[in-house]
């Protein structure tokens, strides 16, 4: 671990019942977290986590919450262990708030205060089953922006939401246009095109009310600017100060994620390796799909943390 490494933070999708379990026996420190986070939400987020149920778990408001604790507590052990600072740090939407508590811009007080809420103002904005997401795998970014013209009628919103490897971009939503752009990708080739087992259609117009409300919350937490440089979701860029960081918070809910140009940015940054910190292997397997020469590490499970230790240690001795 030097600073050729770049860490990176999942989003929702990577959260599992029993997750960090393994780790918790081993490290104090993820109880630590997950107790100053259950003090903040006003409940057993560490219960919650381990018992589920997994559609409980699987509620955005709480996801969001329970996967940046996560991610915080690996951190943190990494930290305890070694005095690191990688090169570069992002996440995967809601991971972005993971990285900028790692690089010190938000308490992680406040950070779970923000995404408990960020979690509630989403669902709130849109009606059940009015938005969706699908995965539409094989096709270029130029016929999928074509495919989500296209499908629309009325008022309708759709629109690219993720693109997160070479060949895999998500779209979201009004359900029925989403229905209709599945559909047409089929018919266009696509090697996959199927709904994403989501409640919140994120990244995309339907979200504006919850900006809204997260720029309003936003104005009331206090932000420093990084001491590691965050490159954010929107314009694949560091965060410059404060004010950056609250603007790209709110545009983040409604415009796409663009995980491939901070993959490839990070590469023509002279990073060698990506650390994925945090539950699951999800930005993994995205990094494999975008540059197969990249060492890739995660920390999904005590064996693989401590595999990373031990590297990190012998890399110091």
């Amino acid at each position: 671990m030097n600073n050729s490494d770049a860490i990176v933070f999942p989003g929702q999708g990577s959260q599992s019942v029993g997750m960090l379990a393994d780790i918790a026996t081993r490290y104090s420190i993820v109880n630590e977290v997950f107790a100053e986070a259950s003090e903040v939400l006003g409940y057993d987020l560490w219960q919650l986590t381990q018992a589920g149920p997994a559609e409980a778990l699987d509620k955005t408001e709480h996801t969001q919450p329970a996967l940046l604790a996560a991610s915080y507590a690996v951190w943190r052990i990494i930290q305890a262990e070694f005095s690191y600072q990688p090169a570069l740090l992002a996440g995967h939407s809601l991971g972005e708030y993971t990285a900028l508590v790692c690089a010190n811009a938000v308490t992680f007080s406040d950070a779970i205060k923000l995404v408990a809420a960020r979690g509630r103002y989403m669902q709130a904005a849109v009606k059940i089953n009015e938005g969706a997401m699908a995965a539409l795998i094989g096709l270029d970014e130029q016929a999928v922006a074509k495919i989500c013209a296209d499908a629309v009628e009325s008022n309708e919103v759709l629109s690219p939401a993720n693109f997160n490897c070479i060949g895999q971009i998500v779209i979201a939503g009004h359900r029925t246009a989403v229905l209709r752009a599945v559909a047409s990708a089929k018919e266009q080739g696509a090697k996959l095109a199927v709904l994403i087992p989501v409640s919140v259609p994120s990244h995309c117009a339907l979200m504006h009310p919850a900006a809204e409300k997260l720029a309003a919350l936003l104005k009331t937490i206090k932000i420093e600017a990084t001491t590691i440089p965050v490159i954010n979701n929107v314009d694949v860029i560091p965060y410059s100060n404060a004010d950056s960081i609250r603007d790209g918070l709110v545009r983040q809910l409604y415009m796409p994620v663009r995980w491939v140009e901070i993959i490839q940015l990070f590469i023509k940054s002279g990073i060698t390796t990506i650390i994925e910190c945090g539950p699951g292997k999800v930005l993994t397997g995205l990094h494999k799909r975008i540059d197969k020469s990249l060492p890739l590490t995660t920390t999904s499970d005590l064996a693989s943390l401590e595999s990373l230790l031990k590297t990190a240690a012998e890399r110091s001795s």
